[in-house]
């Protein structure tokens, strides 16, 4: 048995939706570093021309608006113009809004839904053509969704329609795996924990604090990202379906609950 090449992903096409900036660019860099053309799209044109450049010439920027049914449309053109198929499919991008219970917005419940639901299955469904073009059993295209350890577990902020988009995606994740590994094509979610990123400003502005509340003693960095998703991505998880790999030092999985013993 040779595992050398395990991890690699030399000769494969990658989409990251929300990859100018936090998780979506740590994944985008660590497929680069094993050998895939990454295209990462976001809203903004300038972010994601700036984030291609500083990643490489195998980091094509790809700009796109998900958040809307006609966006993710749109995207899935974009690539099929450039591509003829897709092996990786990071469903990245994302929304929160924390506003307490008695003031909470439609547009709030509705705006976070939306993207971190809705897009994640509307443009998987627009990209399934280029997912099976060269997808089989043996040889698996991937789509991982990025979901949240709050979809696991609270966090003390009224984030509500955050902490239910992310524990719908978890379970959409399990349904969309059932259905997509016919055509060969196998779904999973990431769910990270506490890293530096505009979604998670208490872990890029109060690290240390933050930390303080981890098992690991410290908040993820960008290699502890990029290494699940290029697991998630690669041969090494050819026979992982429809699960969801928490990756947030422990906090989920090993922290100890207070003791309530007199």
């Amino acid at each position: 048995m040779d595992t050398s090449s395990f991890f690699r992903l030399d000769g494969k096409v990658a989409l990251v939706t929300g990859g100018s900036r936090g998780i979506g660019k740590m994944i985008a860099a660590g497929f680069i570093a094993q050998g895939a053309k990454v295209y990462i799209s976001s809203r903004k044109a300038p972010a994601c021309e700036e984030t291609a450049a500083a990643l490489g010439p195998n980091c094509i920027p790809l700009p796109m608006d998900v958040s809307t049914v006609d966006g993710c449309k749109a995207l899935a053109a974009a690539m099929a113009e450039r591509e003829p198929q897709l092996d990786i499919l990071v469903n990245n991008a994302g929304a929160a809004w924390g506003v307490p219970f008695e003031d909470f917005p439609e547009s709030g419940w509705d705006k976070v839904m939306d993207l971190n639901v809705k897009s994640p299955f509307f443009l998987t469904q627009a990209l399934h053509g280029l997912l099976k073009t060269k997808a089989s059993h043996d040889a698996p295209s991937k789509v991982i969704n990025i979901t949240s350890i709050d979809g696991l577990r609270l966090n003390p902020w009224e984030t509500y329609s955050y902490h239910a988009s992310k524990a719908a995606l978890i379970y959409l994740t399990k349904r969309m795996a059932a259905r997509l590994i016919q055509d060969g094509i196998i779904v999973n979610s990431l769910a990270p924990g506490a890293f530096a990123s505009e979604m998670n400003r208490a872990a890029r502005d109060h690290g240390d604090e933050v930390a303080k509340r981890i098992p690991m003693r410290r908040i993820g960095t960008p290699e502890d990202m990029a290494g699940a998703a290029i697991f998630l991505a690669s041969r090494a998880s050819d026979y992982v379906v429809g699960d969801t790999l928490v990756v947030d030092g422990g906090l989920v999985n090993a922290s100890l609950g207070t003791s309530i013993d007199a």
